[in-house]
């Protein structure tokens, strides 16, 4: 019997697009997913609410409120994902115990996180991790490495020298490498006095921090372009990091899909830092008309990323992605598994795109043909092959998602009513 993947399998052919290799190609991808969609970014070293620029709104029920139910629901939404996966970790996701008692976030080890490596580790997970400089009371009128008071500045490089270190161990103990990446809230409401000083203090401290060289720590910066309450100047800007990374090798500029003007193209953006740099680090969000950190989709602005990793060479092994969304207004465990799941067809998507092809009609001038052949590509049977994968990957077809997100919320909310 001819099934719809068969004849996909035959079209694809037809233009010169080996869809075994693809999926093939595909399944070996990890995707760092972010620990703190699933309860809403709080983590579990302090008391409050968010602050710095950073909110999810809504008041779904069953939100995560300990390590426990943190990684249950974490096995959850990746049970329902294909392809390899990492886990991604704030700081602020220290696991306190009777044993490893509370401590303040420029005194934690390794020690604090030794529970999420033997959970990795036994999934086969790789971790990324973040300094967590947000939601804290050292974050001093919102300012944090480029305030003006030397206490405050001293607090967070003690953090973020700690989380390096500890990055360093953990990819040590996994026998891997691991992004550390820091982001940082610091900017003004209203009209600034002086950019120059924050900046230069911005400098000063990443350069204490970045003093110690690490073998297995991948060193990144992430910009922004301001946040809620920060609308007049972020510190951290993108040309900020980028000119820090250029002239320090072995640090490298994060860019956010979020964190930029709504008429700027990420997409744009890796062709350029590929130029130049061995390794992009990504954080994949959708922004709805500011950085909203909306649930990753299926739309065209996260085609047209993935489409660039997959055509531009050696990308693939040089582009890292992670995700960062978080939404509180519905299912966590199925904004995990439906963002993840729109990362992972995106990229499949784009390695079913006939690249090759484009690029010699593109250099030969032959641009009619190259736009037909490009409107052919997008019409493609291309939902046969995302069928065939996931069923390939033992997860369920788009179709099926719901369920199993509706059956494991019935299973959990009683519990933490």
């Amino acid at each position: 019997m001819t099934t719809m993947y068969d004849l996909a399998k035959e079209e694809y052919a037809a233009i010169g697009i080996d869809t075994e290799a693809v999926m093939e190609k595909l399944a070996k991808k990890p995707i760092s997913v972010h620990c703190w969609q699933g309860d809403d970014v709080l983590g579990f070293d302090q008391e409050g609410g968010l602050s710095g620029g950073i909110q999810a709104t809504g008041n779904y029920p069953g939100r995560a409120r300990n390590f426990e139910e943190l990684t249950a629901d974490f096995d959850a939404a990746m049970a329902l994902v294909p392809g390899a996966k990492r886990i991604n970790l704030h700081a602020s996701y220290a696991v306190f115990t009777d044993e490893n008692p509370w401590v303040d976030r420029d005194a934690l080890e390794y020690k604090h996180f030794e529970p999420w490596v033997r959970w990795a580790k036994e999934r086969g997970y790789g971790i990324d991790f973040n300094p967590t400089i947000f939601g804290h009371p050292a974050m001093n009128n919102e300012l944090s490495l480029s305030s003006p008071d030397k206490e405050t500045r001293d607090f967070w490089i003690r953090h973020c020298k700690a989380c390096r270190k500890i990055s360093q161990q953990i990819a040590e103990a996994l026998d891997d490498e691991t992004l550390c990446n820091i982001w940082i809230p610091d900017g003004l409401k209203d009209v600034p006095a002086d950019r120059y000083g924050l900046r230069e203090r911005l400098r000063d401290s990443l350069d204490q921090i970045y003093a110690e060289k690490y073998d297995r720590v991948i060193d990144c910066c992430e910009s922004k372009v301001f946040g809620i309450g920060l609308e007049s100047m972020t510190v951290g800007s993108n040309e900020f990091y980028l000119a820090y990374a250029a002239t320090h090798p072995g640090v490298y500029d994060l860019l956010d899909l979020g964190h930029f003007h709504p008429t700027e193209n990420v997409a744009d953006k890796l062709s350029s830092l590929l130029v130049f740099f061995d390794k992009v680090p990504l954080h994949v969000t959708r922004p709805v008309r500011w950085d909203s950190d909306h649930v990753v989709l299926f739309d065209d602005p996260i085609k047209e990323v993935a489409t660039e990793i997959a055509a531009i060479p050696g990308a693939w092994d040089k582009v890292i992605i992670g995700l960062d969304f978080f939404d509180a207004s519905i299912n966590r465990v199925g904004a995990w598994a439906t963002g993840t799941r729109a990362m992972e067809k995106s990229l499949l998507y784009a390695l079913l795109q006939p690249s090759a092809r484009l690029k010699e009609l593109q250099d030969t001038y032959q641009f009619t043909e190259k736009m037909i052949l490009g409107e052919q590509a997008k019409s493609m049977p291309f939902g046969a092959v995302w069928d065939e994968y996931c069923r390939r990957q033992n997860v369920p077809v788009d179709g099926g998602l719901f369920v199993e997100v509706s059956t494991y919320e019935a299973k959990i909310l009683p519990e933490r009513a």
